[in-house]
């Protein structure tokens, strides 16, 4: 059992209670995630099952979209609804200057990391020193944000966004409150996008527990499907057997000369003549050229 499996996570659900319960329903422990969402948060989440564990660096490394929504009036000390309340505005702009602001945070930021948030200080998570009263200096991040438009209006705004990988939606949301001049919280987040994956490719909880043990399996993205976009070369024989001990052949290597663009291509897929199966990620290094990265069993 090696793949992808694309789940939406429910709301009220940590990411942990949903690989858990994963682990339950497919019978195994050799199941990973490519990003954690917030409990409050929905939508996809990508887990690795068994050998695409080994792909969990090369499939975090995408871009996500979000549809999202907040309230205006409130600065919280989590940046979301589910926090304490921290400043209180009264709410003076319409919708046709809400959009106007969020359009024009577009780009790249250097911005604070939410206080309550799993990155490390030294060695302890932003949320405990939150939540011990320890007083911390927040270390500050590059985020990237793009395509910013509106999908939602009815009792409140909701914004499509793209964003780099481990751009924070809840510091956007509370950086168009400061450029209303009033506060945001975020209220909604739901997950549309990861890598190259889509929302409605996945399935809920519920339908993947109700699969007999064969339409799981079916319902896994194979591994050798599962980096879209990287090329990919299927090899047998001695090919197949230097690969296995870290090697790469003399033809091997004058096939990925071949086929390689230096400025866009970092890592290719080695295929076993098994379908379904990956046997080798080998990387492009500037300086050191072609080098085996990951090797697979399957």
């Amino acid at each position: 059992m090696n793949g992808l499996l694309l789940l939406d996570k429910p709301s009220g659900f940590t990411s942990h209670d949903l690989v858990a319960r994963v682990r339950r329903a497919l019978g195994t422990r050799e199941v990973g995630h490519s990003g954690t969402l917030d409990p409050m948060a929905s939508g996809l989440m990508v887990l690795l099952i068994g050998e695409a564990t080994k792909l969990s660096h090369y499939i975090t490394e995408g871009d996500k979209a979000y549809h999202v929504g907040f309230k205006l009036g409130i600065t919280t000390d989590t940046l979301d609804t589910t926090g304490q309340i921290t400043a209180e505005k009264n709410v003076d702009v319409g919708s046709v200057q809400v959009i106007d602001e969020a359009k024009k945070l577009v780009g790249l930021f250097t911005w604070d990391i939410p206080l309550f948030s799993a990155k490390k200080v030294d060695g302890r998570k932003l949320y405990e020193y939150a939540r011990s009263e320890t007083e911390v200096k927040i270390p500050q991040k590059e985020m990237r944000f793009w395509d910013v438009q509106v999908v939602g209006e009815s009792n409140e705004l909701i914004f499509s966004v793209e964003c780099s990988k481990g751009s924070f939606i809840r510091t956007w949301v509370n950086e168009l409150g400061k450029s209303l001049g009033c506060g945001a919280a975020m209220s909604f987040l739901r997950r549309t996008k990861s890598h190259a994956f889509q929302l409605n490719e996945a399935l809920t909880l519920e339908k993947l527990e109700s699969l007999s043990n064969e339409e799981k399996l079916k319902a896994l993205v194979p591994i050798d499907q599962s980096l879209r976009g990287v090329k990919s070369i299927r090899v047998k024989g001695q090919d197949e057997t230097l690969l296995k001990n870290g090697q790469i052949s003399h033809q091997l290597r004058s096939q990925l000369i071949s086929m390689a663009d230096p400025s866009k291509d970092e890592i290719f897929q080695i295929l076993p003549q098994k379908k379904g199966a990956l046997l080798a990620l080998v990387g492009l290094e500037k300086e050191v050229g072609f080098k085996v990265k990951r090797v697979f069993n399957c």
